[in-house]
C-alpha cells in the first residue's frame, strides 16, 4: 500500500491531550484526516477520535496513566487505524517562546532546556506542553518534533506595545508584554486576504474569543498590539480569568485577606471571569441560556470588556479598517458578536442581523463603514504547516533568535 507522509499535531494541557493528523508535505497539500483528544489524564483517561467528516472512529476508556504510555497508545492506534499514513513529524503548540524564539524551532535538548527556563512565565501551561514533548521522545525518539509558539506572532510589535512602565532592569530581565494566541492570529492574517484581498494592508482588529480570550491589532498582517501581556491573564474577561485588574487588588488580597501566591493564582486562573461573576458557569452557552441576572451581568461584562479593549487597540493602529471574530465564542455566539459590534458602532461598525444569525463570513451591513467578518481559526493547520516547513528547510532558517 502506498504510504503518505503525515504530521501529528499535539496541544497538551494539564489533564488532556488534543491531537490532529495532517497529510501532506506543504501548505497547499495539507489535509486534516483525524482529530481527537485523550481526556482525564491522571484520573480516568478516555480516548476520542474522529475523521474529517466528524465520524467517530474511537471512543473508549484507557488503562494507561502516564503521558508516555498514552502517547504510545495514540501512535500505535494511528499506525493501525489510519491506513496508508506514515508519521514523519510531530508539531507542538507551546504557549511561551520568551524573547528568543521568534519562529518555530526543531526540538533539541538545548531548545528544551531553554523552554524549561520559561516555565515561570507560563506556569500553568508550559510544563504540560514540555511534558508531551518529553513523553513523545521517550516512546518515539526518531520522530522529529517542532515547537510552535503562541508568543512568536507578536514579536513584530513596536517597543512601546511590549514595555511596561517599570524599572528598566526588570524589563531587561523579561518582565514585558508578550501576547498570546499568536498561532490563531497568524492563521487569520493569512486567511483574511483570501476572503477580502482589499484588506491585505489594512488595520484589522481580530477578536479571538473563547474560554481564553484576547484581541489583536494587526496592520498589514503583522501584530501591532494585543490585549494579553506578561501572562494570559490580562485583557478581556475570560471563562475563569478576570482580564485586566488593578494590581492594587492583589496587594489588598495579600495584606487584608492573607492570601499567598498559590491562592491568588487559583483565584485568577480558575475562579474568576464568567464563572466568578455569574456563579453559574464559565461556558458562554450556559450563560446565554440562563435567566439568572448574574448570568446576564457576566455576559454584559464580557462584551463591555471586548469592546473597550477593541477601541483601545484601534487607537494603537491609528484607526480601524475591519473587524474579525474567531475562536469558539467569536465564531458561534450571535449575541456576543451583536453586542460587541453595537458597542463599537461609534467607530463605524454596523451588523447585518440576518447575516449575523446565519454566521455568514461577512456579517456587516451594506452601509457599514467597517466590514466585519467571522473567520474560523485553525491553529492546528498552522502548526502542521510550520512543522513541515521547518523540517523541510532546516532548523537554522526557522529558529531565528530575536537576540541575533
Amino acid at each position: 500500500m502506498l504510504q503518505r507522509d503525515a504530521c501529528l499535531i499535539i496541544n497538551a494541557g494539564s489533564s488532556s491531550l488534543k491531537f490532529s493528523v495532517f497529510l501532506g508535505s506543504g501548505k497547499a497539500e495539507l489535509e486534516a484526516v483525524i482529530n481527537g483528544q485523550i481526556s482525564g489524564i491522571g484520573t480516568e483517561p478516555r480516548f476520542l477520535a474522529k475523521d474529517a467528516s466528524k465520524r467517530v472512529l474511537a471512543d473508549q476508556a484507557l488503562e494507561q496513566s502516564d503521558r508516555a504510555a498514552l502517547l504510545g497508545f495514540l501512535l500505535r492506534w494511528i499506525e493501525r487505524e489510519a491506513e496508508g499514513v506514515r508519521l514523519v513529524a510531530a508539531g507542538h503548540r507551546v504557549v511561551h517562546g520568551g524573547t528568543r524564539f521568534a519562529a518555530p524551532v526543531r526540538l533539541t535538548p538545548e531548545v528544551l532546556a531553554e523552554l524549561e527556563g520559561l516555565i515561570p512565565l507560563a506556569p500553568l501551561h508550559q510544563p504540560h506542553n514540555l511534558a508531551a514533548m518529553k513523553a513523545l521522545a521517550e516512546v518515539f525518539p526518531a520522530l522529529p518534533q517542532v515547537a510552535c509558539f503562541d508568543t512568536a506572532f507578536h514579536q513584530t510589535q513596536p517597543w512601546q506595545s511590549q514595555t511596561f512602565a517599570i524599572p528598566r532592569e526588570l524589563t531587561e530581565e523579561g518582565v514585558r508584554r508578550y501576547g498570546f494566541h499568536g498561532l490563531s492570529y497568524e492563521y487569520i492574517a493569512q486567511r483574511l486576504p483570501q476572503v477580502a484581498p482589499e484588506l491585505a494592508e489594512a488595520r484589522v482588529l481580530v477578536c479571538h474569543l473563547g474560554s481564553g480570550a484576547s484581541l489583536c491589532a494587526m496592520r498589514a498582517g503583522k501584530s501591532v498590539d494585543t490585549s494579553m501581556g506578561f501572562t494570559a491573564l490580562d485583557g478581556v474577561p475570560m471563562g475563569t480569568r478576570p482580564g485586566s485588574i488593578d494590581p492594587g487588588v492583589l496587594i489588598y488580597l495579600m495584606r487584608q485577606k492573607g492570601m499567598g501566591a498559590d491562592e491568588i493564582e487559583r483565584l485568577l486562573y480558575h475562579k474568576s471571569g464568567l464563572l466568578g461573576v455569574s456563579g453559574i458557569s464559565n461556558d458562554m452557552r450556559d450563560l446565554e441560556n440562563s435567566d439568572a441576572p448574574a448570568a446576564a451581568e457576566a455576559l454584559e461584562l464580557f462584551c463591555h470588556g471586548v469592546a473597550k479593549q477593541g477601541a483601545a487597540l484601534a487607537g494603537s493602529m491609528g484607526g480601524l479598517d475591519a473587524v474579525v471574530f474567531t475562536a469558539g465564542v467569536g465564531e458561534n455566539s450571535t449575541l456576543v458578536r451583536s453586542r460587541v459590534s453595537e458597542k463599537l458602532g461609534w467607530l463605524g461598525v454596523t451588523l447585518d442581523a440576518a447575516a449575523n444569525r446565519a454566521k455568514a463570513t461577512r456579517i456587516s451591513a451594506a452601509d457599514s463603514r467597517i466590514p466585519v467578518f467571522v473567520i474560523p481559526t485553525d491553529e492546528e493547520r498552522m502548526i502542521a504547516s510550520h512543522t513541515l516547513d521547518t523540517l523541510a528547510h532546516g532548523t537554522a532558517r526557522h529558529a531565528l533568535l530575536a537576540a541575533e
